[in-house]
């Protein structure tokens, strides 16, 4: 496939995963993210990813472009790591200088939550992958409808979400388009703000937030144009609908938190 995965776009396909309704995707990635959380060792965790690898081979993704999905979201990975590593004391303690301490409890939680994170983050994006952002915004809508009888904006709510994902991966694209037009002028430009210093940096960020507020005002005189209201009287081509389909994908899921409770009870 000629495009990249990334966080926030589409990998078109014709999967069984592609094919589930999107209130089932939403609700399912709650549940597989409950089931990672309850994960209390290794085994229930590796259990978890078997789980997480089995859904990504079913929706025919390759797991090399899975990870390229969430390389940017990796630092908060990163920094939950190096948190833990150096101020989680217990066990033996193999470093320390002042308040940094590197402890064998330290080392255990950086690289049991560094897993827990990457799988969670892997959840988020196999449902931005599988799902398109207007299925997406019909799913939160829906699934948000009974809170509009209480003043809930559920409309408003679910189309500024739908337009967060869309614009995700074009300020990706746009980002790396940036960063070669100053490359290809000589700038010294670095994604971090310790090489190249805040200036280099401010060369990136700038004409993003100008092309970002360029994108808004043409999406709002667009919609001004088609004389947008919200979602009174709006219709539907493909209306959503639940299938056995789903139901099966529900049952899976339970599955998985049932064998990864069942791991932390056998395995101590």
């Amino acid at each position: 496939m000629a495009q990249s995965a990334l966080f926030g776009r589409y990998w078109p396909g014709e999967s069984p995963i592609h094919a589930l309704d999107p209130r089932m995707k939403l609700t399912g990635v709650v549940i597989a993210m409950v089931a990672i959380f309850l994960a209390q060792g290794y085994a229930a965790l590796g259990v978890a990813a078997l789980f997480v690898a089995a859904f990504f081979i079913v929706a025919r993704i390759p797991f090399g472009q899975a990870f390229k999905s969430i390389a940017p979201l990796l630092f908060i990975v990163l920094l939950t790591a190096f948190l833990n590593l150096f101020f989680i004391q217990s066990g033996e303690v193999y470093a320390q200088a002042g308040p940094f301490v590197i402890s064998q409890g330290g080392i255990d939680s950086a690289i049991f939550l560094s897993i827990r994170l990457t799988l969670l983050l892997l959840c988020a994006s196999l449902l931005t992958l599988t799902t398109t952002s207007i299925d997406l915004t019909d799913a939160f809508e829906s699934m948000l409808g009974p809170f509009a009888r209480f003043g809930f904006p559920a409309h408003e709510f679910a189309m500024v979400m739908g337009i967060a994902l869309r614009f995700l991966p074009q300020f990706m694209d746009e980002l790396r388009t940036i960063r070669a037009a100053q490359l290809s002028r000589g700038a010294h430009v670095s994604a971090n703000p310790f090489h190249g210093g805040l200036q280099g940096l401010s060369s990136l960020m700038v004409p993003l937030f100008t092309s970002a507020f360029r994108h808004a005002e043409t999406l709002s005189n667009g919609m001004d144009a088609r004389c947008y209201h919200g979602g009174t009287g709006r219709t539907r081509l493909d209306p959503l609908a639940f299938s056995t389909r789903d139901l099966a994908g529900i049952v899976i899921l339970l599955l998985m938190v049932a064998c990864v409770v069942a791991t932390n009870f056998l395995v101590r």
